[in-house]
């Protein structure tokens, strides 16, 4: 069965989206962006967007029932790849050992021109013994 994950704000609802769908023990988080609560993208360059987008990412999986150290699968687009480093850099900040399998890819623009920076997730959600 499927369900859908929602935080507040919803972003996502105006442009038939789901911010993440919970299948089983498993958690789909569509792509989150350097944006603050207001949709609109955070000043300060990569790393203030990247950190953001952790940050909503965190938020997401912690909606749906998990949580950073539970991801299995990331995909981190960015707008340009000169920025390699402190993808490695935000990885090291935000996951832990066994660090999930990865995905980086370049791509010419995001959903709005300042974005630099969207990451997707899968996620494991475990029952609260496990935890």
């Amino acid at each position: 069965m499927l369900e859908r994950v929602i935080t507040q704000p919803d972003h996502y609802a105006p442009f038939l989206l789901s911010q993440g769908i919970r299948f089983g023990d498993l958690l789909f988080i569509s792509g989150q962006a350097g944006a603050d609560d207001d949709g609109k993208i955070v000043e300060g360059g990569f790393l203030a967007q990247g950190e953001q987008a952790f940050s909503n990412l965190r938020r997401a999986l912690e909606a749906g029932g998990s949580s950073l150290k539970d991801v299995i699968k990331v995909t981190i687009f960015v707008t340009d790849m000169g920025h390699f480093q402190d993808v490695v850099t935000l990885r090291r900040r935000f996951f832990s050992a066994p660090y999930p399998a990865d995905t980086i890819a370049e791509i010419k623009a995001l959903y709005d021109p300042a974005a630099m920076i969207e990451i997707e997730a899968i996620a494991a959600v475990r029952q609260p013994e496990d935890r």
